[in-house]
């Protein structure tokens, strides 16, 4: 709240932390939406979703992605193969029929397949930033640096792991949903707003923000 004094309705707060958010899952749902993903998974153009996926990517401002994980992505999904492992391992996560335990254990599978050229493909935000835009009344993205320490500010056992699990992200959702409870007075809208709030307790950036606030 010193930040935002206004919470998740702040002016500063939608101009930092919301609206390049918004305006990411827009495009998503312009470019891929359930109906248009499907037509062209039924066309079998991969390199097409890819393509269309990665723009979301570069649009948004400031990024979730490191570089190496940009590059690594985009090598992954360069070729013929690469393109439909990630685009039906990405719509059966966000559009299947299965438990998410399930769907999202294939998920990793799938980004864990994924050509690689240098860097390992397969990282935490590379897993979660996708459906973070395209679903976020379902899915967080897990930054690793911040939300470990966010966790660990408000005595939650994360049960990390750095190598990719569903152990991990459920316990990153749990946690997101005891946030939902203990600020529901705030209202939060969904995940963005949810993992803002613990991006601002764990990350030095904020931190060095508070530094610079007066009193």
């Amino acid at each position: 709240m010193r930040f935002f004094p206004k919470a998740f309705r702040d002016p500063r707060y939608l101009n930092w932390e919301h609206d390049y958010k918004w305006e990411s899952h827009k495009l998503w749902i312009e470019l891929l939406g359930k109906v248009e993903f499907t037509k062209l998974l039924r066309r079998q153009q991969f390199l097409e979703i890819a393509s269309r996926a990665l723009r979301v990517e570069q649009k948004t401002v400031p990024p979730f992605l490191f570089s190496f994980e940009k590059m690594a992505l985009r090598d992954a999904v360069r070729t013929e193969y690469g393109a439909q492992l990630f685009s039906e391992g990405l719509f059966e996560l966000l559009h299947g029929t299965g438990n998410l335990q399930n769907r999202f254990i294939q998920w990793i599978v799938a980004v864990g397949g994924l050509p690689r050229k240098q860097s390992r493909v397969l990282s935490w935000p590379n897993l979660t930033f996708f459906p973070f835009i395209a679903q976020p009344t379902k899915h967080i993205i897990l930054k690793p640096s911040a939300m470990r320490v966010a966790a660990a500010e408000l005595r939650y056992d994360l049960d990390y792991s750095s190598k990719p699990s569903f152990t991990t992200y459920a316990s990153l959702l749990n946690l997101a949903e005891l946030i939902r409870e203990g600020i529901a007075d705030l209202k939060p809208r969904n995940y963005h707003d949810l993992q803002t709030f613990l991006y601002v307790i764990g990350s030095a950036e904020y931190e060095q923000i508070e530094e610079e606030l007066p009193g």
